[in-house]
Order: structure tokens, then sequence, then C-alpha cells
């Protein structure tokens, strides 16, 4: 049984959005860690990017396969978790803290998900 914490917004696709003023952290779900396996590879988009929502951003590789990460918001990337390029089991690890993936700077709000829809699409 995955985490899912009350107090984040979730999409379809399982990444997590905590929303902070105009920036939105982005990571992958537990439940999508957890499906992904041990995660050996993470790519991430640059600093500076303009990123549309629900474009392809970046892609999680595990030893059993290859997961895409889609932006759930637009906006512009300004900081890219460099920690998990570099030990990337951390999205295994701690998918809601520092296993992290973006921040973006965000011009509108996502369509997202509560944690009770989302625990619902997960069958939970």
């Amino acid at each position: 049984m995955s985490a899912v914490p009350d107090t984040l917004l979730y999409t379809k696709d399982h990444e997590w959005i905590a929303i902070d003023g105009d920036i939105a952290t982005v990571g992958i779900t537990q439940h999508a860690a957890e499906a992904l396996g041990d995660v050996v590879f993470v790519a991430l988009p640059n600093v500076g990017d303009s990123i549309s929502q629900g474009a392809i951003v970046g892609e999680v590789e595990s030893t059993k396969s290859v997961g895409e990460i889609f932006a759930p918001v637009a906006g512009e990337v300004i900081e890219a978790n460099s920690a998990v390029v570099e030990a990337p089991d951390t999205v295994n690890a701690d998918p809601y803290g520092a296993g992290w993936l973006i921040k973006v700077r965000f011009t509108q709000q996502p369509d997202a998900l509560d944690a009770a829809a989302y625990k619902a699409l997960i069958g939970e």
C-alpha cells in the first residue's frame, strides 16, 4: 500500500505537486516509484526551460522499465534536483521528500486530483 499525503495534489500520470505561491514542486508518487522498481537513471529538464502542461519533460528509468515524466503545470523550470540525477535511488527511498524532481514557476493552476481522488484512481 502506497503512501498518499493529503497535503499534495496528484495527476493521473502519477506525479505529485506541492504548491507554494506560484511555485510547484513536482515528483513521482510512491505508487509510481514502487511500480517502476529500482530507479537507476533520471533525466530532467534544464533550469530556464519553458514547459507546457502535459508535455514530456523527463524520464525515470528503472531495472524494469522507463517511465516518462509529464509536466503537471505550464511555466518555467526554476530548479532541477541534481541530487536525484546523481543518486536516482533517492526517488525510491523518499519520493515525497528528497526525491522531488523539478520546481516550476507556473502560469496556471494544475488540473490535478486531491489525495482522495488519487487513492481511488490507484485502488486504495
